[in-house]
């Protein structure tokens, strides 16, 4: 028995980085997962890899025709919707925060923000149908120690903390939980942007705050996201789980 057997999940970014890992660990535990990616070859490759429990689907998260149709698909494919994980994000690169320009902000700002309100629109109305669900964003440690160079990225991130905390208190009644992560800097493709510049010595210097001394890996998101996603986590909502060495300490 898996711990998501019988479940439905949307994932979005789920063809790379975190998503992937997360793709992947929820249908080893059982779940059916429509993998929503702005890059349909990756996604389908993945779906393909991974059998008949994963759909692929491109989607653009910044758009919420996109999500409306990425919610469609989803429930017409599974019959039900258990598990939103708002995971894709976007950041600009490290840097003076005057250096960011206007598209980097809003495309910040539709990504990491109001994909968030377009999904919470669109699944709540079937997870209250069907009894209940969970919503589970991938936030970052940017949002509760911001530091130096992430600005605006950092910004996004504590909204979507906000978000969750505040959205948990209003769906409780209709038993839906919302929880999100709270990653370190992670072996992904945005780790460059993160860092600005992609050095061993940038590398050292950012792994130096983290007191088990790693940056997190696709793994380490995946089961904190399935612990949240199981009926193990049934009586946790507004939580902001830091899954990052020790560096919130």
């Amino acid at each position: 028995m898996g711990r998501l057997d019988g479940k439905a999940a949307i994932i979005t970014g789920g063809a790379g980085g975190f998503g992937e890992g997360m793709t992947r660990r929820f249908i080893e535990e059982g779940a059916r997962v429509l993998i929503a990616d702005m890059n349909a070859k990756r996604a389908e490759t993945l779906a393909a890899e991974l059998g008949e429990a994963a759909v692929p689907q491109t989607v653009d998260v910044s758009l919420g025709s996109d999500i409306e149709r990425m919610v469609r698909t989803a429930h017409d494919a599974f019959g039900r919707i258990d598990i939103m994980i708002n995971n894709a994000g976007y950041s600009h690169r490290n840097g003076d925060l005057l250096d960011v320009d206007e598209h980097d902000f809003d495309l910040i700002f539709a990504v990491n923000m109001k994909a968030i309100y377009h999904a919470t629109r669109a699944v709540v109305p079937i997870m209250e149908g069907q009894g209940g669900g969970v919503i589970i964003t991938t936030a970052s440690t940017a949002g509760l120690r911001p530091r130096p160079g992430l600005t605006w990225y950092n910004a996004s991130k504590g909204w979507a903390i906000t978000a969750t905390k505040s959205m948990a208190v209003e769906l409780a009644p209709k038993n839906i939980r919302v929880n999100c992560l709270a990653p370190v800097a992670g072996e992904t493709g945005m780790l460059a942007t993160f860092m600005g510049t992609d050095t061993p010595e940038m590398r050292d210097k950012f792994k130096s705050v983290i007191p088990l001394g790693r940056f997190s890996t696709p793994a380490d998101i995946a089961n904190a996201a399935l612990y949240l996603a199981s009926d193990e986590a049934a009586f946790i909502t507004g939580v902001a789980l830091e899954v990052d060495g020790g560096r919130c300490v």
